[in-house]
């Protein structure tokens, strides 16, 4: 497919471009067409320069960080992808300062190697440490927003911080979720002195039943669907929900996927894992289009069984009508 010409940015210090990138190698579904252009920056000045001109311009863009919860159309981005690799952490104290870019999993070893409690549950969770703000990512009981107390962003004509409270962080959900525009630079975590063998005890454990669930080269986003909270279930469906499989008030949406017999089943090549009714799989070679099938059959499926509509936890980029069409039904 051709691509539009490389935009005219301005002469910015510390960006590298690639002209055509297949959003495939950027994501861990391994799925999704070229973007027209790629740029790459782990310089906090080069990167906002560059966002804030292509907002002044009004130029299609947007921001990706490890690709792991991203479904990129097959038709791929017809603008400029933008990827932060910022990955410094340092520790003050009690206190850890981690860039964006930084891998969460990286982040997560960081602080169970230097005997700091707060994170270990995460262990195995693949992403950015901007992603897993931007998602309030966590397991296990535990979430990301529990330890953080202020986030550096990018609002698009300024680097502003905001505090905990501001994050207005809820299950998989933020403030940074809600305002797109909004891009995480750096956050800033407080975390507690703990027991390092039991640190690092909690953590392998996590990370081997994470690895035999989620296999790290299995291309796949994790769980498709969040799970869902009991008291906004409908009473029809509450009713049918058995008492074992509520956990810190959520049922998991793989039961509900399993009731409609979602485990094993197929869409081309994409497949959903035998064992867990929430893993969707690229098997090789699948498209966009098969996903969103599935996804689509999927919710269908448990809306009419339940009367529930699932809510993904995967980002959409490239659809038609913006990166946003796929989670609007559009």
């Amino acid at each position: 497919m051709a691509t539009s010409a490389r935009p005219a940015l301005p002469d910015i210090q510390g960006l590298t471009f690639r002209t055509g990138a297949p959003l495939s190698e950027y994501t861990r579904f391994g799925i999704g067409g070229p973007a027209d252009l790629l740029i790459e920056t782990g310089e906090e000045a080069a990167f906002t320069e560059a966002l804030r001109w292509l907002r002044e311009q009004e130029l299609p863009h947007v921001v990706i960080g490890c690709g792991t919860n991203l479904v990129v159309s097959d038709a791929g981005f017809r603008g400029t992808v933008l990827r932060y690799t910022a990955s410094a952490i340092r520790r003050e104290g009690h206190f850890i300062e981690c860039d964006a870019g930084a891998e969460l999993m990286t982040l997560v070893r960081t602080t169970v190697d230097q005997d700091l409690e707060g994170i270990q549950t995460l262990m195995g969770i693949p992403g950015s440490v901007g992603g897993a703000i931007y998602g309030n990512a966590g397991a296990y009981g535990h979430c990301i927003a529990e330890v953080t107390r202020e986030v550096r962003f990018f609002d698009g004509g300024a680097i502003r911080s905001v505090d905990r409270e501001g994050c207005e962080f809820r299950y998989r959900e933020s403030v940074f979720k809600r305002n797109r525009n909004w891009i995480v630079l750096r956050i800033r975590m407080e975390l507690a002195e703990g027991d390092g063998p039991g640190l690092r005890k909690t953590a392998d454990e996590i990370l081997a039943i994470r690895n035999e669930k989620f296999p790290p080269t299995l291309q796949c986003a994790g769980s498709i669907f969040k799970n869902l909270h009991v008291a906004d279930l409908p009473a029809a469906a509450r009713v049918e929900v058995p008492e074992k499989v509520v956990r810190e008030g959520k049922v998991p949406s793989a039961w509900f996927l399993e009731q409609v017999g979602a485990k094993d089943s197929w869409e081309g090549r994409i497949h959903i894992a035998p064992y867990h009714a929430n893993l969707i799989y690229n098997t090789g070679g699948a498209t966009a289009a098969e996903l969103c099938r599935m996804i689509d059959r999927l919710k269908k499926a448990v809306h009419e069984r339940f009367g529930i509509l699932l809510e993904e936890e995967v980002q959409y980029v490239g659809f038609e009508g913006g990166p946003t069409a796929r989670e609007q039904g559009k």
